[in-house]
């Protein structure tokens, strides 16, 4: 098996070569990769959910650092980090209703003649904290007075015996249930395209105009699901600017039987109102309900607002970010080559070598993503159904815990 260390490192430089294409695609390669980094960590004996923590975050931070523009990345991380905080709350619940229910058991053999003292009041009380700060399984079970567990008989003594067999093998649940876990979060990512197909006959029907800006396989798979269940609409597909993979995307729809016309992106508005509805894919969805998008989506959006027609975005659920736009670690944008706006050539005829120093005349900037914020977005489409934009902020805390929110280990004190 190779060295776990060395897959972080090369998955690293795949992100840094920017050879990973497609929010899905990085974030179950991710998803893998922090699978096989914790099934050969090796944990300590105590505080193993501590240590694990620490060390997927270790990891967290050179994958998020290695893209940041990726935020799928650093979803995944995030979502990782959660698995294990429930899991081990889990672990942990399961750890104090044993001990409990073993010592009211030695006290009715008793007869009440030792008294044998059960948890006390603080490790039960931090025990049903809520998911986001459960108690270390260690913390519990250091709380139990020493005398509990100094064996007053041969039969007590056999009893406690029994039940540190029954702590340890607890503790080491704990990782065989975040790998199962992790293998849930996988599934979903890899699935997420059906999930979200699936629900396209409630959302397109008979005789509608749809229009689609650039390429997206969550799109296509939503469009041709909805023509599969007999659906006759027709698609408006936007070319999308300069890497006009619009062109390519009218192709595949129209080899699939759809009913697809190309237009230029300055020509939305002057076709907006011959539209039903709006659908697009996104590359992440923020806690706002904000969206950030393939560049001239925000263009469409306004263009939709102001005509009244609905906007709905497809995002998988490993696409919603809990961070908000204005956030440190959130990077909304990157630029794209010039080349895809002008040739080289062409571009070389525009320095100015009069000046001895061959600096451009002109400047191209080619960004990558539009910001749309929520109150341009009507609908959200996920694989675990149809949300409203002020809604997204309720399914954010149930994938995420607030302590993950910046991925950064604690400093060594």
């Amino acid at each position: 098996m190779p060295d776990v260390h060395s897959l972080v490192n090369e998955f690293v430089i795949k992100l840094n070569k920017r050879q990973l294409e497609g929010s899905k695609t990085t974030a179950k390669l991710t998803a893998e990769l922090l699978r096989s980094f914790i099934s050969q960590l090796r944990l300590p004996h105590s505080n193993q959910a501590g240590a694990l923590i620490d060390a997927v975050k270790e990891v967290g931070e050179k994958l998020i650092a290695a893209k940041p523009v990726e935020l799928a990345v650093g979803n995944v991380v995030r979502r990782v980090l959660h698995i294990i905080r429930e899991e081990d709350l889990s672990v942990t619940n399961a750890a104090v209703g044993g001990l409990n229910l073993a010592s009211e058991s030695d006290d009715e053999d008793n007869n009440g003649e030792y008294d044998h003292p059960v948890l006390s009041a603080s490790a039960v009380a931090a025990a049903a904290r809520n998911a986001l700060r459960p108690p270390s399984l260690q913390t519990l079970l250091d709380d139990i007075p020493h005398s509990a567990a100094a064996p007053h008989t041969s039969s007590s003594g056999g009893d406690s015996e029994g039940k540190s067999k029954s702590a340890d093998s607890l503790r080491r649940k704990l990782k065989h249930d975040v790998i199962e876990a992790v293998n849930e979060l996988i599934q979903e990512i890899s699935t997420c395209h059906e999930q979200i197909a699936e629900q396209a006959v409630e959302h397109i029907h008979h005789n509608e105009v749809i229009l689609t800006l650039g390429s997206s396989h969550t799109v296509k798979e939503f469009l041709l699901a909805a023509k599969e269940k007999n659906r006759s609409f027709r698609v408006f597909v936007a070319e999308g600017a300069p890497r006009y993979q619009g062109h390519a995307f009218a192709k595949e729809l129209a080899a699939r039987g759809l009913q697809t016309t190309v237009i230029t992106d300055s020509a939305v508005f002057a076709m907006i109102s011959h539209v039903n509805m709006v659908i697009v894919g996104a590359h992440a969805v923020m806690a706002n309900g904000g969206v950030i998008a393939p560049v001239g989506l925000n263009m469409v959006a306004l263009a939709a607002k102001r005509h009244a027609v609905p906007f709905a975005v497809l995002a998988g659920v490993h696409k919603l970010c809990p961070l908000y736009p204005h956030n440190p670690e959130v990077l909304l944008n990157e630029l794209k080559s010039p080349s895809e706006l002008l040739d080289f050539g062409e571009f070389s005829d525009c320095l100015d070598f009069g000046s001895g120093s061959g600096s451009p005349l002109i400047h191209v900037v080619n960004p990558a993503f539009d910001y749309v914020p929520p109150d341009l977005v009507s609908l959200f489409i996920t694989d675990t159904g149809g949300h409203n934009p002020s809604y997204i902020y309720r399914l954010i805390a149930d994938f995420y815990s607030p302590d993950d929110l910046v991925v950064r280990r604690k400093s060594a004190s």
